[in-house]
């Protein structure tokens, strides 16, 4: 392999954020690329095969106009960079991330889409009526749609929001807590709680909440219910049974928007028991109002180290699935052996 070297010019500040504290974003690009980075002032060279190098300059570039837009660069923003340096988003202009502002959280920080994943869910949730949001841990399908609720709310779109998961039965799993069914109810409903008290505030959701324009209940609080003129999101939504599926998109009213999200990966039904989630994807999938965002590992927004879980998980069941189809294959070409001994 013959290396070769290239200089390009990057301010002095521009080179502390985008190579982060102890150079810790740096050495990110330099094992991903395989290149070597060496600054010096307001230069830098880099040193690489030819490929290596025409990406490290499209990866620094990226990442300086992210620090001009944003003034900080965050290592989700340098492992994205670098996935899409690889991906078909290649071409595709990050600065449209930036400028999709979904609204602000209660301390004023603002809400955007951080992926061009998540920058499809945020335009499906604006054009269509029912939409479902399914991918990993981490890739902000709850929270996004929690944010476009709020917005919706705010600028009357809708004139209440109603959020829902499949609580587990409240009987032995849930019967050992203290206090009433809502009290035994309410951990499992946290994770809605804690979204809304970020973008909205607790005083604003108590104060909506007692006048019912907010609603947070169990998918069991929804059958023989009309929901008009709602923005309704559906939580978790892998651990209905086709029946609460069913049961769930059928309360839909007039001027309603809904949001369906769930991670296939993670169901907690028994076993042998088929998820809603499933059924209605493959039920629903060619009706032309209803959207489907599928989100991946590189959607993931949490910390770097979830993105990687993720994909380790995902490597895992690929293998075990290659393995197990293989078993199948090896199994009926016996069988078909064994036959054809037979008729000999």
């Amino acid at each position: 392999m013959n290396l070769l070297e290239s200089m390009i010019e990057l301010s002095i500040s521009d080179q502390q954020l985008i190579f982060g504290q102890l150079d810790s974003y740096k050495k990110i690009i330099e094992k991903t690329l395989n290149v070597t980075i060496i600054a010096r002032d307001d230069q830098v060279k880099l040193i690489g095969d030819s490929k290596a190098i025409a990406v490290t300059k499209y990866v620094l570039n990226e990442l300086k106009g992210i620090v001009a837009r944003n003034g900080l660069l965050t290592e989700q923003n340098v492992n994205y960079v670098l996935a899409l340096s690889m991906e078909e988003y290649k071409h595709a202009d990050l600065k449209t991330l930036d400028e999709d502002l979904i609204c602000h959280t209660i301390q004023g920080k603002p809400i955007k889409p951080k992926t061009f994943g998540q920058k499809n869910y945020v335009e499906l949730i604006r054009n269509k009526m029912i939409v479902f949001g399914v991918g990993p841990a981490g890739t902000g399908k709850t929270y996004l749609a929690m944010a476009m609720a709020v917005n919706a709310f705010k600028n009357d779109e809708v004139s209440r929001i109603i959020l829902t998961r499949p609580a587990i039965e409240a009987g032995e799993k849930l019967g050992f807590l203290p206090g009433d069914l809502q009290s035994k109810i309410d951990p499992y409903l946290r994770p809605l709680y804690d979204a809304l008290y970020q973008i909205m505030g607790p005083e604003s959701y108590q104060r909506n909440s007692e006048k019912g324009l907010i609603e947070v209940a169990p998918l069991a609080y929804m059958r023989g219910r009309t929901l008009d003129n709602s923005f309704i999101i559906l939580d978790e939504a892998q651990n209905t049974t086709p029946a609460q599926m069913k049961m769930f998109l059928t309360r839909i009213g007039f001027g309603s928007k809904v949001i369906i999200t769930g991670d296939l990966t993670q169901k907690d039904l028994p076993a042998g028991t088929t998820s809603g989630l499933d059924h209605a994807m493959r039920v629903l999938g060619k009706i032309d109002d209803i959207g489907f965002a599928k989100l991946t590992s590189q959607d993931v927004v949490r910390h770097p180290l979830v993105q990687k879980i993720v994909k380790a998980y995902d490597s895992y069941e690929s293998k075990k699935a290659k393995y197990a189809n293989q078993q199948t294959r090896n199994k009926k070409k016996r069988v078909l052996e064994r036959v054809k001994d037979a008729e000999k």
